[in-house]
């Protein structure tokens, strides 16, 4: 088993609830899941915080975006393969996948193609359903 480790760098997976304007991508997303985990990975205190976008990859939450309608949950396979690709190449020059500490806030078709590849990682809410995912965000930042 192996130990716990700080985490270095924090994915979260993009949602369908969005502003309506641009804005830094942060902000976009409006759901209560996706600003409990923002909440839990900012005190995770990671190196890096990084959103992954169906439409624009992975994200700085910075980065100012326009609003979109894009999942990966419809896209073909070979489609999410590319973006999976797309995704590494950029996480390949912002961190190292052989040595830094990923923890994953997504579900399966946002992370199925990146984690592979990662050395260590962990997925702190991996099957649990929407409403289990909502409350064991709301424990962990109490």
């Amino acid at each position: 088993m192996r130990t716990e480790r700080k985490a270095d760098i924090v994915l979260i997976s993009c949602v369908k609830s969005k502003q309506t304007a641009s804005c830094p991508a942060g902000e976009m997303y409006t759901s209560t899941l996706f600003k409990k985990m923002m909440v839990y990975a900012q005190r995770l205190a990671p190196r890096k915080i990084f959103i992954l976008s169906a439409k624009y990859g992975l994200l700085d939450p910075k980065t100012v975006i326009s609003p979109y309608e894009q999942t990966l949950n419809k896209m073909k396979s070979r489609e999410r393969a590319i973006w999976s690709q797309e995704v590494l190449n950029k996480l390949r020059t912002e961190s190292d996948l052989n040595k830094d500490q990923f923890v994953f806030l997504a579900g399966v078709r946002y992370r199925e193609g990146i984690v592979p590849f990662i050395q260590f990682h962990s997925i702190p809410m991996k099957n649990m359903p929407f409403g289990k995912q909502l409350q064991w965000l709301e424990d962990q930042i109490k």
